[in-house]
């Protein structure tokens, strides 16, 4: 691994930090999942920044960035595109949808119903999409920053499960403290000072070298194993239904190394896989009815499964 990615990493992270009032650790989560070549749902309240983080991470990246509002209404052509007459040559051309963009912000993920919803699984999984039997490629690098409310039920469609699996990583912004908090407010105070704003540090080529760096990343055969048991340990558990999939597991493999190469190292230790297995494995369980009536928390079933666990020597 080049011994300045990490660098360039925290660099990126600083320009986004100038705009967004948010916990450091977040925003080194999000940048995992950008760097292990994942996509991030964001479950969280209203009005805690979350599109001026998606905006900030493109604008550092040197990235094309596009929101889509997810509504009851919203069709799949409404995502992907949809063909159109051109009226002097009498043909069809395709018009790309804002899906087309390295990041995509899907914004109140679970409003639009499952059918809108699924248009984003091709283009999550293979990165392309189909459009009347016609398959367009999106651009590389591409990265969903998908958000969904916990408060407002109403109105509301539960992502399905293999939409939840696409999601690399689930985390919650929170709120800023109370000095965050402080700062917002002055910055809206003095309108003749411009907001400040994230800075361009890299080009796409150069996070796609960011990308291709995690893949140096050495795990040992030890840590392997460890993160196997993780994974397979969630599925002995009597409170879970369903547990984490293989590809649940090789989720967890590939964040850790990005996880890693962000903490400027060239192997992951356990503490690595400690650090990132909530965020990435609790959205793929399934408790049974009698833990959701005992109020049974997944990030609990994850804790425990790992503290059951012995720690690998590195």
């Amino acid at each position: 691994m080049s011994s300045n990615v990490s660098a360039t990493c925290q660099s990126i992270l600083d320009s986004v930090s100038d705009a967004v009032i948010a916990d450091q650790e977040f925003l080194d989560i999000v940048m995992t999942g950008l760097a292990a070549k994942g996509h991030v749902l964001v479950e969280d309240v209203p009005g805690t920044g979350k599109t001026l983080t998606a905006r900030s991470f493109a604008r550092a990246l040197g990235l094309s960035f596009n929101r889509i509002q997810f509504t009851p209404d919203l069709l799949p052509s409404d995502i992907t595109g949809s063909h159109i007459y051109n009226e002097q040559d009498g043909s069809f051309e395709f018009s790309q949808g804002p899906i087309f963009a390295n990041v995509v912000l899907a914004d109140e993920i679970n409003r639009a119903p499952p059918k809108t919803q699924a248009a984003l699984l091709e283009a999550m999984g293979e990165k392309q999409v189909t459009v009347d039997n016609e398959t367009w490629q999106l651009p590389e690098p591409f990265f969903v920053i998908a958000t969904q409310n916990p408060v407002e039920q109403e109105g509301t469609f539960a992502l399905p499960e293999a939409q939840r699996d696409r999601f690399m990583i689930k985390t919650a912004m929170g709120y800023p403290d109370r000095a965050g908090e402080r700062t917002i407010i002055d910055r809206r105070a003095d309108r003749t000072e411009q907001m400040p704003e994230a800075t361009k540090v890299v080009s796409a080529e150069e996070v796609l070298e960011i990308q291709e760096a995690v893949e140096e990343i050495e795990v040992q055969g030890s840590i392997r194993d460890y993160i196997i048991d993780i994974g397979r340990g969630t599925r002995i558990d009597d409170r879970v239904e369903v547990g984490v999939s293989p590809r649940g597991i090789q989720r967890l493999f590939e964040a850790s190394r990005a996880y890693a190469m962000l903490a400027g190292r060239e192997f992951v230790i356990p503490e690595d896989v400690k650090a990132i297995a909530t965020d990435v494995l609790h959205h793929r369980l399934v408790l049974t009815a009698e833990a959701a009536v005992n109020d049974v928390e997944k990030e609990t079933v994850i804790e425990e499964t790992i503290g059951g666990l012995e720690v690998p020597e590195v």
